[in-house]
């Protein structure tokens, strides 16, 4: 265990804990109701392996233990003041393939120091409930906007999980500290978060200008506070991120040279061209060039009123 939490380190990862590979039975019950009153939008692939987000071990034969990992992003320079906006964690190269390598290379430093083991890696890229796992180990705890929040580090930070037949001793989960505050709550442009610690995402500005693929709907026009591509507002103004939050020591999460200065004429007048050169290797491509023009046009409606 000492091994496993000082090499995660060493390798990058801002925190380590374990979980038991066991049915969560507490969080069936809410992940049914959340999406038959539709909440997840147009996002159907929530629908699916209903069971397999419910018990690792239906995605890793005989696993014994899930570890939770966290990777900081925040960027030490952001974007500047009076331009569309990004969310923080899209300010670098694609989190997906950079924290799936320094998994994948950590996993390979275990397994030369205490022999093989059967496991899977994973980065927010198949049906495994990473909040309810990282709440359950001691992570941090899923605060008032549903994201998770750590007493020393913030909330600034991508989950990682790996799932394997280790039989490893769990973590003790941690305790809710959001206590009376509501400033996510009460700063979100778009009530997304009218109930505490559950989301509407159709409401949400990361699922509009991310997830949905359709027109965002004129109800919006006005309310997006000038985000193209995700969001951050509810971070932004939770104390414990003004307090406590770590900024990325890892440079391929650092903001593109180009956007520092990238100004609102400059979004509107994107190429194709300049789109590839940009952001080909970025989670901004996820929205494609036709997603993020939508994004920016619906933005400047803003302006035109």
């Amino acid at each position: 265990m000492a091994l496993l939490k000082a090499s995660a380190s060493q390798f990058g990862f801002g925190s380590c804990r374990v979980s038991r590979a066991e049915f969560l039975a507490e969080e069936a019950p809410k992940l049914e109701a959340w999406l038959k009153a539709q909440k997840h939008g147009t996002m159907t692939y929530m629908e699916n392996h209903f069971d397999k987000r419910l018990n690792p071990q239906l995605l890793v034969e005989g696993s014994r233990s899930l570890v939770t990992l966290i990777f900081h992003y925040k960027p030490e320079v952001e974007m500047a003041e009076g331009s569309f906006k990004i969310s923080k964690y899209a300010y670098g190269q694609d989190y997906h393939h950079v924290l799936k390598s320094k998994l994948k290379n950590w996993v390979a430093y275990l397994k030369e120091q205490i022999g093989d083991f059967a496991c899977r890696v994973f980065v927010d890229s198949a049906p495994v409930l990473e909040k309810a796992w990282a709440a359950r180990n001691g992570t941090g705890w899923v605060g008032k906007h549903t994201n998770i929040i750590n007493q020393t580090m913030g909330s600034y930070f991508f989950l990682c999980e790996v799932i394997s037949d280790l039989d490893l001793e769990p973590d003790p989960p941690a305790t809710d500290h959001c206590g009376t505050c509501t400033r996510c709550i009460d700063a979100c442009p778009t009530d997304a978060l009218s109930n505490p610690y559950q989301i509407d995402a159709t409401r949400c500005i990361s699922y509009l200008t991310i997830e949905l693929k359709e027109a965002i709907p004129n109800y919006f026009v006005g309310k997006m506070d000038d985000w193209i591509f995700g969001c951050d507002v509810c971070q932004d103004v939770c104390p414990w991120n003004r307090k406590f939050s770590v900024v990325a020591s890892e440079p391929l999460f650092a903001l593109n040279s180009t956007l520092k200065e990238f100004t609102r004429s400059d979004w509107m007048e994107l190429e194709l061209e300049t789109f590839n050169k940009l952001f080909g290797r970025s989670a901004l491509n996820r929205t494609r060039y036709e997603g993020l023009k939508r994004n920016i046009d619906f933005a400047a409606l803003k302006l035109a009123q």
